[in-house]
């Protein structure tokens, strides 16, 4: 019987067991088992997280929030590989006390998450929801939309959900400005990208478009001070982070209509509560935090975690996809 355990708690991964990330993981010598809440990966409490995760070396994340009290209960934990990008559900000092490898997805999401951005972005441009509902009420009003071509995007965070997003903008005839701290010089420059400051970007967009990760220096950015700034009359779209927003913030920007409208994928607490202020708008378009859901984004996500934790397992560090590196030298199995 295989020692080492993988917990595969992601919803949409739910005892999927033909699964190819599965078979890696079982071709690695692993024992695959599953959370006994199918709903464990939206975030539960400290015990319930401890008792899940003291079965297994290695788990392949969605969302559980594992802080440092969950660690230091779970002493085999390994292991913790998210599929997808963001962990600001785990506590990474946390993890690098306890001697955890943090390992994310960085080549699995990115171009269904800029395909959702852009989706969110037409859908609001274009209307779609509301003309919908009139067609299918034999309502036929002529109002008008708003164009892609010839307005400007702005891209917070070119990373590389960013970069996907603003090679599909050019396509479409948009001019891309983005902001962004360690930017690729030779992608700016092969596609014709403006560098801008935040608040020059803000000015001028006519699209903005979210793609920063959340810490300290981010938490809460698109604030009242963040909306004021923003062109009258332009669109958000937020594909990142929920806890990049105040939603009591841009609700009045909404509701005042400064901004024409806004796409949300994410929300500051998921699930939102039915009553959220926010979905008594028109101008909105949402979607349950589910960017990197197409079925190749999700396949690949779960294929790469499988293949860090195997790798790791066996002794190869997976570069580039473990977010606290600093314990390579001193990390084991």
């Amino acid at each position: 019987m295989p020692t080492d355990v993988v917990l595969i708690d992601p919803e949409h991964m739910y005892e999927m067991h033909d699964a190819q990330y599965v078979k890696v993981l079982k071709d690695a010598g692993f024992e695959v088992i599953y959370p006994d809440d199918p709903t464990f990966s939206r975030g539960k409490g400290e015990e319930e997280t401890i008792a899940q995760l003291q079965k297994c070396n290695a788990v392949l994340a969605g969302g559980p929030i594992i802080t440092e009290n969950v660690m230091a209960a779970c002493p085999e934990l390994r292991v913790i590989a998210r599929s997808g990008v963001g962990y600001d559900r785990v506590d990474i000092p946390g993890a690098t006390n306890h001697n955890i490898a943090v390992c994310i997805t960085p080549n699995a999401n990115h171009e269904s998450v800029a395909e959702h951005a852009l989706m969110l972005m037409l859908g609001v441009a274009k209307g779609v929801l509301t003309n919908d509902e009139h067609s299918r009420a034999g309502r036929w009003p002529q109002s008008e939309t708003l164009p892609i071509r010839g307005t400007t995007l702005g891209i917070i965070g070119l990373g590389r959900i960013g970069r996907s997003l603003a090679v599909r903008a050019v396509a479409m005839g948009m001019k891309v400005i983005a902001y962004e701290l360690y930017p690729n010089q030779e992608f700016v420059a092969q596609h014709n990208i403006e560098l801008v400051e935040l608040d020059n970007l803000l000015g001028r967009s006519d699209y903005v478009s979210i793609h920063c990760p959340v810490t300290e220096a981010t938490k809460g950015l698109v604030n009242d001070n963040f909306l004021s700034k923003m062109k009258p009359g332009s669109v958000l779209i937020n594909t990142a982070r929920g806890a990049l927003q105040v939603e009591a913030d841009l609700f009045d920007a909404l509701k005042s209509g400064h901004l024409y409208g806004a796409g949300l994928d994410v929300f500051e607490e998921e699930p939102p509560n039915a009553d959220n202020p926010l979905f008594t708008l028109p101008n909105v378009i949402f979607s349950p935090h589910i960017g990197s859901g197409d079925h190749l984004s999700r396949l690949m996500m779960g294929v790469e975690a499988a293949e860090c934790i195997a790798n790791l397992r066996h002794g190869n560090w997976p570069d580039g996809a473990v977010v606290n590196a600093e314990i390579r030298d001193g990390w084991t199995w």
